[in-house]
Parts: C-alpha cells; structure tokens; sequence
C-alpha cells in the first residue's frame, strides 16, 4: 500500500524539522522513530521524547489514497533520503508491516512498529496566554541568552532558560550560577501575564526551527506547557517545574568604574590569551590602570599570555579575575560594534551591556586566581 508519493527534498525537509528531537537512545524503542499520519492527501509527521512535541504536515502527490499511521526509525530514513539525489521521486509504501522506500532503482526496506503504541503529549489544561512575535525578534531573543543556561545541573531549574511575560513586555533569563544573561523586548500589545521555565533542550532546538525573517510565530504559554507554532510546524514542551532564583538581586545597578571598547578587539585579545590558559580553572587576570587594560593568563607550566589594550580608564587601580569562556560566550553571541564593562570592586562581578540595547545585560561573577 502506498503511503507518500513526494520529491525527496518535500519529505526531506519536514523529517528534519521534526526529527532533531529525537534521541538516538532511549529506554522506549518507539521514541526513536517517527510517527506518519496520512489524511486524505495531507501527511503529518510527529516526533516526541515525552518532554518535547513536534508535529508538522506536507501535501502528498499522490490522490486518493486511504488513511494510514505508522511508525519508523527517524534517523534511517533521514539519512536514507539524505544520500538520494536532490530532484529524485521517492515513494513511500508499507508492505507486511514494514516500510519499503523506492527511488529510481534505489529501494529499502525499514522496520516499523505500530502507531496505537506512539506516546503523544497531552493537551494542557486551562486557558493559555497567547501572543505573537516576529521569527527573527524571537531567535535573536533567544541567542542573547541561550549560552548561560547550565548543563547537567543538580539544581534541574537551571537547566533551562526563564521566559517572563508581564503585560506588554517578553524577557529571557539564563544563569548557570557562576553567569547570568537578561535580554527583554517591548512587544506591540499586551498579552497577559505568565512566568516558565523552558527546557535547556528545548531552547536549542526551538533556535534551529526559528529563521532571520519577519514570519510570524505563534506562541501559547500555559503553567506547564509552551506551544509555539512556526509556520506548518507546531512545537510544543513541557516547562520545568522548579522556582528560578530571583535574576534582580544578581544585576548591579549602582557601578561607578566603566568603560566601552570595540567588541571584536577584547574578544580577540581573550581568545589569544586564553591559549594559555589553565585548561580547568580557564582563569583570566584583568588589571586596570590610567588608560589600561591588561589581560594575562597563566597555566600549570609556567607559560604566560599578556594583552594589553587601550581604554578610556581613569582612577584607581583594579585587579580581578574571571573565566575567561563566560567572557567569550558573551562576545562570540553579540553582534554590536561596542560593548560597555562596568565594574565595582576587586570582589564583585562584571556587568557587560551594550549602548544600543539597554534592555540586554550579563554579569559574570569574579574568580580567584
């Protein structure tokens, strides 16, 4: 019985928006695998891990054919369809409960299991908060702050990023402890009030399907579900349950001692130095005076790195040390020409913003070295 009659690039193209959820290993079989729904000459294709839902659809070139559902490895037949050349016509059948794909003289033959076994995540109770967000506001958003989400964490809420709607206003917060990013955004009405904790994996994977144009994503935000429609893709995620630490009491706002530089000359300067650096502690040594800054680095061998860049720097002296990654994270994931460090003393941490984008803001806490 055929299944799906398409060009390889229109299957192609929606396997991979759903197929990067799923986890090569997984105590479930099933997960592995790819759910195809056929109705009428419509074909939707699921994924889940139980924690993340991606459903997305493409019309079928082939007519009348009766409703079908099935399950199949999602990274064989994506790596199947890869290998095919670009224009081929691949017909997707279903022979003995297995899926036969044929393509010109090429033809495989795949294990399926049964669609009545496929998990699929329920819909959340009660009303959602919903609002709507230019595909490039909301991945940009998401770049400013993605990177100090932490990993693996035994405190499971930072594993994740905080996503605050308050009225008109959307922010995203990340920290891993030892780092914290703030980034906001004004949108153009109000769209109620929610507060969530989105997974680590989801982020990651919510920033591949989002692209730099003015296409319009959908998103409705619940107590313990996110759903974000991006065009013909539907994505959904369970939220964290936890209590995210209070982001306000982490972001100075009284710093005296500041200064503005080119962006790519400190990050340039950091990514020579930290050559050097001590492979564990990744430790980086600021020291300013009247017009200087000097960046060295030091490691278990002896051998030592020394920067020393210009800037607009008056009054005292000041030593401190930080990680240099949390330094070049930061750099690596703006875009502005100048970014602005501000500081207290010798034991407080950095607050590095930018002049064009007052509601972005990260702080790295100081390190002894």
């Amino acid at each position: 019985m055929k299944l799906v009659q398409a060009k390889r690039d229109d299957l192609l193209r929606p396997l991979q928006a759903v197929s990067g959820i799923v986890e090569k290993r997984h105590t479930l079989p099933i997960l592995s695998n790819v759910l195809f729904e056929r109705v009428e000459e419509q074909v939707h294709l699921l994924a889940t891990d139980l924690e993340i839902q991606v459903i997305t659809s493409f019309t079928s070139s082939q007519k009348g054919a009766e409703n079908y559902q099935i399950t199949v490895s999602a990274r064989k037949l994506q790596d199947i369809l890869r290998a095919l050349p670009e224009q081929a016509d691949v017909t997707l059948e279903i022979q003995n409960n297995r899926m036969l794909v044929r393509s010109g003289k090429s033809r495989f033959t795949l294990q399926t299991l049964p669609a009545e076994d496929f998990p699929k995540l329920a819909q959340a109770a009660g009303e959602a908060v919903k609002l709507k967000i230019t595909q490039k506001e909301l991945r940009s958003l998401l770049l400013l702050v993605q990177y100090a989400m932490a990993q693996q964490d035994i405190r499971y809420y930072l594993n994740g990023m905080l996503l605050v709607l308050e009225g008109s206003v959307l922010k995203v917060v990340a920290t891993d402890g030892h780092r914290l990013a703030y980034a906001s955004m004004m949108l153009p009405q109000k769209a109620g009030q929610q507060e969530v904790i989105l997974p680590r994996k989801a982020v990651q994977e919510l920033i591949k399907l989002l692209n730099e144009n003015e296409d319009e994503v959908r998103m409705d935000l619940t107590p313990t579900q996110v759903k974000f429609g991006i065009g013909e893709v539907e994505f959904t995620t369970k939220v964290v349950d936890g209590k995210f630490p209070d982001y306000t009491r982490v972001i100075p706002t009284n710093y005296q001692k500041r200064f503005e530089i080119d962006r790519n000359i400190l990050q340039q300067a950091l990514q020579r130095v930290a050559i050097l650096s001590n492979e564990k502690f990744r430790g980086v040594r600021w020291t300013f005076t009247e017009g200087q800054l000097r960046i060295t680095c030091t490691n278990t061998e002896q051998e030592e790195a020394f920067e020393e860049l210009e800037i607009p720097h008056t009054g005292e002296a000041l030593d401190i040390g930080f990680n240099v990654t949390y330094l070049l994270d930061v750099l690596n994931n703006l875009t502005s020409e100048k970014v602005i460090c501000s500081f207290g003393d010798a034991n407080s941490s950095v607050l590095i913003t930018i002049a064009e984008d007052s509601d972005f803001r990260y702080v790295v806490m100081p390190m002894r070295i």
